[in-house]
């Protein structure tokens, strides 16, 4: 059993149980095995995870073709109910893990929970494609949407997936059609390592500090600029101009800073911008959303939220 340290107390006994089952399926010296069994001890665990899909959403799988590649895409729509907006959903994994069912309950949560449809994109994993290959996929995907649907589009991704959100967010600023906000779930965005969260919660279960930098060294391209800010979108230079933005971090959390900084960063700038820290969830508590009331509340919120924007409102004044 990982040492529980100053979280001993500090979080609520079901969160403890939601982690002790992440970490029996998942633990954290697997960091240390090749990338290929990492995938398979993860992909068995988000099938332990599952919630079901929720009743009344239908699914189908397709391609977005790309220049060499296709990108595999899931489309959820609520049957009987025309939507109104459509999520683009990138999920989490760190760059390397996930896929199309790893997060496919939660894909389909959110388009029950909103009546819109969901859009969850395959983008490719490092280290067999470095970046900006998953952000190249990330923009095909948008770029088709964009293209294909009508609907006003909102990005929306967690963890690895929340830094591809915030990177299409700003390469396609001014596109024709911008996406109409965005969510970004404990999202990682290459904020200041040496002070905040990153500090405070190094050691956090779930996510620590060396984790995020394997993550990032296994992601990172040959002679990577660490200011390229479509692999950090805090390197940025311009904060004009993007959409809506509501940020959800989790406190015991390294990356929890990064969405507070993101936040000031699109105020400053003249924009709308909402961070809301959970306080005492961890890393990942979407999977823990059906066992820990704090974490069905946070989900909650998120569904709030991308309801909020697909209606081009803005409700945190």
């Amino acid at each position: 059993m990982t040492s529980r340290g100053k979280y001993e107390t500090r979080l609520d006994p079901a969160l403890w149980a939601y982690i002790d089952a992440v970490n029996a399926w998942y633990p954290p010296e697997i960091i240390g095995l090749p990338i290929d069994k990492q995938r398979e001890v993860y992909d068995r665990m988000c099938r332990a995870f599952h919630q079901g899909r929720t009743p009344g959403v239908k699914v189908s799988d397709g391609l977005v073709a790309a220049s060499g590649h296709g990108i595999p895409i899931r489309h959820y729509q609520l049957v009987g109910k025309a939507a109104r907006a459509m999520v683009l959903y990138f999920h989490g994994g760190g760059f390397i893990l996930g896929n199309l069912d790893s997060h496919d309950d939660i894909c389909a949560e959110i388009c029950a929970g909103t009546g819109f449809d969901v859009l969850s994109v395959d983008y490719r994993l490092a280290p067999e494609h470095v970046h900006p290959a998953a952000f190249n996929d990330a923009m095909a995907a948008f770029a088709w949407a964009a293209e294909t649907s009508g609907l006003p589009l909102i990005l929306c991704g967690e963890s690895a997936g929340g830094n591809l959100a915030a990177a299409v967010a700003q390469a396609t600023r001014k596109h024709a059609r911008p996406a109409v906000g965005q969510v970004l779930i404990y999202p990682g965005l290459g904020g200041d390592e040496g002070a905040g969260s990153y500090v405070e919660h190094a050691e956090a279960p779930l996510l620590s500090v060396g984790d995020i930098a394997f993550y990032r060294d296994v992601r990172s391209a040959k002679r990577q600029l660490p200011d390229d800010p479509t692999f950090s979108p805090l390197r940025d230079s311009d904060f004009s101009g993007l959409p809506p933005t509501v940020i959800i971090s989790a406190e015991c959390d390294p990356l929890s800073s990064d969405g507070e900084t993101y936040r000031d960063r699109i105020v400053a700038a003249g924009g709308k911008a909402w961070w809301h820290e959970e306080k005492r969830l961890v890393h990942s508590f979407l999977r823990a959303r059906s066992t820990v009331p704090a974490a069905a509340e946070a989900f909650a919120r998120i569904i709030a939220a991308v309801s909020a924007l697909g209606r081009c409102e803005w409700p945190y004044l």
